[in-house]
């Protein structure tokens, strides 16, 4: 794939957004793209950029930490954010190289992730996961369990909580993805309007990927995760 096709991809997904804010009736530029680039070589990812992405997201530390110093050099400075799961012992590899953590899933994480970040002297945006499908494979505090978790980390220093991720329901039906990603909303809304302290600014909802976009910006997405659409 040549850089030109990647900007005609990149310019396509976010017609797609367009189109499907202006359905929801939101308004225009709410919604972010993020380019999945996980898997992804150090050299398509900066194809990638050049061609106009500017939020990335990354699943694994080994990734991170091999591009990191690549894109640094390459004079290219995206935001990047960690899409998938952070083990405790990976907690130091990923903080010189990512903007945003979204994957927070226990208090036990959030708790290492800021005693780091103190350290560093710098405050990390994170989101907190929420497994609002019940499906064993995917990673997540429980729906009910997640007010309980972003009002624990708005307490920690070293971390400003941001919103709520997901990765959405695995079926074909409209009415259970859709059903899923209104359940994150909810689980926001109920956080916003605790008035917990440190919770004020979750207001984004990471949600939605290439065959899911439209519902998720449906439902309030703020973030939306494109990977295949793009890259293929």
């Amino acid at each position: 794939m040549t850089p030109f096709d990647l900007e005609t991809r990149i310019r396509e997904q976010r017609d797609r957004i367009d189109a499907a804010t202006s359905a929801a009736g939101r308004p225009a530029g709410s919604v972010t793209l993020m380019l999945a680039t996980k898997t992804q070589s150090t050299e398509r990812t900066l194809e990638a950029i050049r061609a106009g992405g500017t939020l990335l997201g990354e699943s694994r530390a080994q990734e991170i930490t091999a591009k990191g110093p690549a894109l640094v050099e390459a004079g290219v400075h995206p935001s990047v954010h960690l899409i998938g799961h952070l083990q405790s012992n990976k907690v130091n590899q990923v903080l010189p190289w990512v903007t945003c953590i979204e994957t927070i899933d226990s208090l036990r994480l959030a708790t290492r992730v800021a005693a780091r970040c103190v350290e560093a002297g710098r405050t990390m945006d994170v989101f907190v996961q929420v497994n609002v499908s019940g499906e064993e494979s995917k990673f997540g505090v429980t729906p009910d369990d997640a007010p309980a978790l972003a009002e624990a980390i708005g307490a920690l220093d070293g971390l400003r909580l941001r919103g709520f991720m997901t990765i959405g329901a695995n079926s074909t039906e409209e009415r259970v993805v859709r059903g899923a990603y209104a359940r994150l909303r909810e689980v926001r809304d109920d956080v916003l309007g605790s008035g917990a302290p440190g919770t004020v600014e979750a207001t984004e909802l990471s949600m939605g990927m290439s065959r899911s976009l439209e519902d998720a910006i449906a439902e309030g997405a703020t973030i939306v995760r494109v990977g295949t659409a793009v890259f293929g």
